[in-house]
């Protein structure tokens, strides 16, 4: 398991706390990354946070189990590492760059949920969680849930349900939103919620946020996304929840959409007292689907978690210059490992299996159905093309499945993903975009242990580098 602890917004620096917790990935997965484990020994340097009551190792925040369990998974294989801390370290200032140079590309789900509207609503929760179980069984480090209000094939309103409940289902992977729909949300209510689920994960919550991106869920709640309404709207209401979370002093904000207050202490008993337990916050992430994205820019801005939806390689490597351009804004240097790449990927025995399990099926049936005619509606069909002489009626699911999404046999992962991580640069974390196998489970299933066991350990190599 990872946790990351950002820096509040504003605060110096793009610096994260991580670590990496005894998960049941494949003893294949487990000694690719055996060379890797004497970090979690070493005190983390560069870290916010720490003082009384708190300690980290490397790969551990304040509020996080110790490492010990990666220690004994390593042990179990045959692997040797370093000899643990005597006891608790306070963390030290400096940079983490040691952690940065030996980090390796992990694998997570982002979901949005998909499933196809003649899904019971209660079957498709249930499919979603027995995905995430899976998930992490296999050794995945995160999981991202999407909110949407008017999409059929994106049925789900409330991703901290499914968070919820899969925490009592799952024992190391990270599961937050990917993200909360902010504008739908008032502030004060939702960092309240958000604090409480952060206590109830125990170290494993990501906090994502998302401005809206689906014109009827705008007109829903009378939201002029058009005019970027919604953009301002996000904004405004992290920076509400940031403060709420960051400022001990009371305090009244009156804003352009939003008025809060946190008030001092009332009739001697009532006051506001609900704080996250990952410290400051848990780690932010945001979402960006189109070039020089707004949500990106704020993320490098910050030091948040930026995260690029799924579209031609060549297109989402124009999405890290947003995330640059926010974070010169704020003199950070951005760091190309906390970027998270979400793309399709299907892994089978064969190629030949592959193209039929994804194309030929489910994945397949989604993007014709619904995901490439609302990318036109959109007018994002361009972004999908290898070439822009390509016509818009050329661009199927069979062509996306040559072209975009990694499918294939292990071996032919590999290549393409080795193939993607040179054209957009390199990235941190890999998320499989999800979608609803539940006619056919075997399949998503076999794909899931395939990328973790015969795929990861291979990838090993791809270290993104540390900035500067």
């Amino acid at each position: 398991m990872r946790a990351e602890v950002a820096d509040p917004a504003g605060g110096g620096g793009n610096r994260i706390c991580r670590r990496e917790d005894g998960m049941a990935a494949g003893r294949s997965r487990i000694l690719a990354r055996a060379s890797l484990a004497d970090r979690v020994s070493e005190p983390v340097r560069g870290c916010a946070g720490g003082g009384a009551g708190g300690s980290y190792s490397r790969y551990g925040g304040r509020h996080t189990a110790s490492s010990g369990g990666w220690l004994r998974a390593v042990r179990a294989v045959g692997g040797s590492v370093g000899a643990p801390a005597a006891g608790p370290e306070a963390p030290r200032t400096g940079s983490d760059t040691t952690a940065q140079e030996e980090r390796v590309v992990d694998f997570g789900l982002f979901t949005m949920p998909s499933h196809p509207p003649e899904r019971d609503l209660r079957e498709g929760h249930e499919w979603d969680l027995r995905t995430l179980r899976w998930a992490d069984e296999y050794g995945f480090t995160e999981a991202w849930i999407g909110e949407h209000h008017t999409a059929p094939w994106e049925p789900h309103p409330s991703p901290d349900l499914l968070v919820a409940q899969s925490l009592k289902e799952t024992k190391n992977i990270r599961l937050g939103p990917g993200g909360f729909l902010l504008p739908y949300h008032h502030p004060a209510e939702l960092a309240n919620r958000v604090a409480m689920l952060d206590h109830l994960a125990q170290g494993r919550l990501n906090f994502g946020v998302a401005a809206s991106g689906l014109p009827s869920d705008w007109a829903m709640f009378h939201v002029d996304g058009m005019s970027g309404q919604n953009r301002e709207m996000t904004r405004e209401a992290l920076d509400i929840i940031l403060r709420l979370w960051t400022d001990p002093e009371p305090f009244d904000h009156m804003g352009k959409y939003w008025s809060v207050s946190k008030t001092d202490v009332m009739f001697d008993t009532l006051r506001p007292h609900l704080k996250p337990l990952q410290d400051p916050h848990p780690p932010i992430g945001v979402a960006g689907l189109s070039k020089n994205s707004d949500t990106l820019k704020m993320a490098g801005e910050h030091g948040f978690i930026p995260m690029s939806l799924n579209l031609n390689p060549a297109y989402v490597g124009s999405h890290w210059e947003a995330v640059e351009e926010g974070a010169a804004k704020a003199g950070r240097t951005a760091h190309r490992g906390e970027w998270r790449l979400v793309r399709e990927i299907l892994v089978a025995e064969t190629d030949e299996q592959a193209m039929r399990f994804s194309a030929g099926d489910m994945m397949g049936r989604m993007m014709r159905e619904y995901f490439l005619p609302l990318l036109a509606n959109f007018g994002f069909t361009d972004f999908l093309k290898h070439d822009p002489d390509i016509p818009d009626a050329d661009v199927t699911p069979e062509y996306c499945a040559r072209r975009n999404w990694v499918i294939g046999s292990p071996d032919t992962v590999v290549e393409k993903l080795e193939r993607v991580y040179d054209e957009v640069g390199g990235f941190g974390a890999l998320l499989v975009f999800c979608f609803d196998y539940a006619h056919a489970p075997e399949i998503w299933r076999n794909s899931l242990r395939l990328l973790m066991e015969e795929v990861a350990p291979r990838v090993a190599h791809l270290k993104p580098k540390p900035p500067g």
